[in-house]
């Protein structure tokens, strides 16, 4: 028996093509939900659960699109994950280079991240909420990050944009419980390696920080700040997910949940 009895609901998990994104639609797949994996590109997982849709979550033709695609193949929708998002390393103010550096943080960069991070998150909420409201049920889940709870060096950016999902977060619950509807986040701290972890990120990072690549590599295996002393597994946020998806989860609502190994500011 599942215990989570999650088969046959309908779930859209955007960026669900790699990293993070990509466990929790193999997971939710594996307990029978039907998946829609809104992304820009498909990704190489296969399943008969899982559907891809073309989407950019920054275009909101591309998300109301995505919606009523999911309507059409499944006739209702039971939750979103809101994963999809960017990072783009980049310090305030670099005085080692003239204004415009490229390690230095520009409009362009602060809207590129912006857009995806938080107007897709809003897009895509209001899109799913929308349709959630006239069901009287649903759960929209809101990735989010630790960085977003306690700032991080050479990421501003990122860490706002994820600061203002946990206030979404908060913000949705007060205003959609009244119609059944449950929001929660999700911040996860330190995972495993993925491929999102690019060499140009590496060297962006790594400059913020006034460090080589090489160590900002060593300090990835560094766990002293973290009590369980490992680094989290991808399979443990998309359980996470999954949990809070369900109907065991039911009185979780309004809160952003620290997925970090008991990492904290102290």
């Amino acid at each position: 028996m599942d215990w989570l009895n999650l088969e046959s609901k309908t779930v859209i998990v955007t960026g669900g093509s790699s990293g993070i994104g990509e466990a929790i639609v193999k997971e939710l797949c594996h307990l029978g939900v039907n998946v829609i994996n809104a992304d820009l590109q498909k990704g190489d997982f296969v399943h008969e659960k899982l559907n891809f849709v073309d989407t950019d979550v920054t275009s909101l033709d591309s998300v109301k699109q995505t919606v009523n695609t999911t309507l059409d193949l499944f006739g209702k929708i039971d939750g979103v994950v809101n994963n999809a998002g960017i990072n783009i390393p980049a310090l305030l103010v670099d005085e080692k280079q003239v204004e415009g550096g490229k390690y230095e943080i520009d409009k362009s960069l602060f809207e590129k991240v912006f857009d995806v991070n938080q107007k897709g998150v809003f897009f895509m909420s209001q899109a799913v909420g929308k349709e959630l409201a006239k069901q009287g049920t649903g759960v929209i889940i809101n990735m989010s990050s630790e960085s977003g709870l306690e700032g991080s060096e050479g990421q501003s950016i990122y860490a706002g944009t994820k600061a203002a999902v946990n206030s979404y977060t908060r913000s949705w619950a007060k205003e959609l419980g009244k119609k059944g509807i449950r929001v929660v986040g999700v911040a996860p701290g330190i995972m495993e390696e993925t491929g999102l972890r690019t060499i140009d990120y590496e060297e962006a990072l790594a400059y913020t920080r006034n460090k080589t690549v090489e160590e900002l590599r060593a300090g990835y295996s560094q766990t002293s700040t973290i009590p369980l002393g490992r680094s989290g597994y991808l399979s443990e946020v998309a359980d996470l997910v999954s949990y809070l998806l369900s109907d065991r989860a039911s009185y979780i609502s309004g809160v952003t949940i620290n997925i970090a190994g008991g990492k904290t500011r102290g």
